[in-house]
């Protein structure tokens, strides 16, 4: 499937995991060509039954400088930020985990794609900030989403300042998960996605539904809703009931839905 695309690559493997590669050498910079193949592979994984788990991740010396600024001029900025927001759309309608690797820069518009993802795995050497206000513009993505993922007062201090964290700075924000070491960034989220993608597809895909459904609700609320689909999404499947029965008999389960 990588040869389908010029500046991305999608890859399957056999155990449940899709690659989406950032591959437009030497920073990834996205500019609208790049972006609209980001989103025809997204609308590819949407209807794919067969993955359990998406990886984002860039190829070459970083995960992707941001949005080419020559997209931002008058006479581009409607379509690319039409573009932009499709690709939000179709990453936030994937039912299935997502997870970003970053390394090196991750700026502007590469950092919004990287903190959309569900979770976000960092090499130590990685750089994040959105320095759009440098340029007297703005990044609305992370506009209207960080204050939700991080707060008011660390979204104000980034996006304001524009200014550049380290990867364990962006941690303690709470814009990445973990971070590791270079030497061991590769394995490690390797390790990460499979772990993943070796878990029942519909549960995790309930599972991901729930954190989303319960999120921004009062406490009993969300819980509410989460006891619904944990008995309608769930306790439906053979998976839930091979779990359980896996684990008092002390077996490693197989599951029916990979």
């Amino acid at each position: 499937m990588g040869g389908e695309y010029e500046f991305i690559t999608l890859t399957h493997t056999d155990d449940g995991r899709a690659i989406l590669t950032l591959n437009r050498p030497p920073l990834n910079v996205m500019h609208i060509p790049m972006i609209e193949e980001i989103n025809r592979a997204l609308a590819e994984l949407r209807s794919d039954a067969t993955v359990n788990v998406l990886l984002i991740r860039g190829a070459g010396r970083c995960f992707s400088a941001g949005v080419d600024v020559a997209d931002h001029r008058p006479e581009r900025i409607e379509r690319m930020l039409r573009v932009v927001h499709e690709k939000f759309e179709h990453l936030a309608a994937l039912e299935i985990p997502t997870v970003s690797a970053i390394h090196g820069a991750t700026l502007g518009g590469g950092l919004e794609l990287a903190a959309f993802t569900d979770v976000t795995l960092a090499a130590a050497n990685a750089t994040l900030g959105q320095p759009e206000i440098k340029l007297g513009v703005f990044p609305p993505l992370a506009v209207a989403y960080f204050p939700r993922l991080i707060g008011w007062k660390r979204a104000a201090d980034i996006i304001l300042t524009g200014r550049t964290l380290t990867a364990e700075e962006a941690q303690q924000m709470g814009l990445v998960n973990a971070v590791f070491p270079e030497e061991e960034f590769s394995d490690r989220v390797d390790a990460f996605v499979r772990t993943l993608a070796g878990y029942s597809r519909p549960v995790l895909m309930a599972t991901k539904r729930a954190l989303r459904e319960a999120a921004g609700r009062s406490l009993f609320d969300g819980l509410e809703e989460a006891e619904r689909i944990y008995m309608r999404d769930v306790m439906s499947t053979e998976d839930a009931v091979e779990g359980l029965t896996a684990f008092m008999e002390k077996r490693p389960p197989r599951w029916k839905n990979r």
